[in-house]
């Protein structure tokens, strides 16, 4: 008796579980969707937008590194720029750390 309700169950669960799979499965799909529009989405945007400003620079922008070094851009290479940080002393920065454009900004 106690093996034909053990037959039982386990047929109910198998027939359960194919439904139950197809709900995990499309559940699986939504939490993907929503990764994508949330976070890597945004994230291939703004990337996108720190190329284009990293390929606008010109001599003459006021920027600031990742290190935090304010300088004017004397000259733009391909890879690097050369930067004026004080009077008659320049550096070479690689294009990839310029993070920000502070021409706008008023100087103190």
């Amino acid at each position: 008796m106690m093996n034909i309700t053990l037959l039982q169950a386990a047929a109910a669960g198998a027939k359960g579980g194919a439904a139950g799979g197809s709900g995990f499965l499309l559940m699986m799909v939504a939490i993907i969707i929503v990764m994508y529009f949330f976070m890597i989405r945004p994230q291939q945007k703004k990337q996108k937008e720190i190329t284009k400003f990293r390929q606008s620079l010109k001599r003459g922008d006021k920027v600031v590194t990742v290190g935090g070094i304010y300088g004017t851009i004397d000259d733009v290479k391909e890879n690097y720029l050369i930067l004026e940080i004080g009077n008659n002393v320049k550096i070479r920065v690689d294009k990839s750390s310029v993070v920000r454009d502070i021409s706008d900004i008023q100087q103190r």
